[in-house]
């Protein structure tokens, strides 16, 4: 296949994957378990309701370039059309799981809106889930596939406190 079909097919991957996974993860379960329903939090509403759509629009402007780091490496998220090299460029340099990262800080932010303690336990579970998935799955094919080099990047960005600096390779 030409560039343009490579480049295109991993667009297109991209964003599809990206209303399957992410979809449905912080948006269509968050609205199941809390309805979306805002919750009135009186007079201290002035802080929390601006801190959690801050949560969600920064959780969601990270999420969006994350993803498209992948579409511009001609690949996608899912595991079953990977990149054809290793992510390490944008927030990729700050910190390893900028994608887990954001779908909680979303989740986190509409539990702030909605008064939610169900949305917080659920990012809890998520958080677990995704820590064993990426311990157990990720990081073991990553190291097989790109070995040295995506030794030496866990070495230099954390996976899940983000650096200050980014790192250079």
């Amino acid at each position: 296949m030409n560039q343009t079909g490579s480049a295109a097919r991993a667009w297109i991957g991209t964003f599809v994957f990206l209303f399957l996974a992410p979809g449905i993860v912080a948006g269509l379960v968050p609205w199941l378990i809390s309805g979306w329903r805002p919750h009135d939090w009186g007079q201290v509403g002035w802080v929390i309701v601006p801190v959690g759509w801050l949560a969600i629009v920064l959780g969601t402007g990270f999420l969006l370039v994350a993803f498209c780091l992948f579409a511009l490496h001609r690949g996608t998220p899912a595991p079953v059309a990977p990149t054809e090299t290793l992510v390490v460029t944008g927030i990729y340099r700050f910190v390893r799981n900028p994608m887990y990262l954001s779908v909680l800080v979303i989740i986190l932010g509409q539990a702030l809106l909605v008064g939610s303690w169900g949305l917080v336990a659920y990012a809890a579970v998520l958080l677990v889930s995704v820590v064993a998935f990426v311990k157990g799955y990720e990081e073991p094919t990553l190291t097989s596939t790109y070995g040295e080099y995506y030794r030496e990047y866990r070495r230099n960005v954390p996976g899940w406190l983000p650096r200050l600096t980014p790192w250079r390779h």
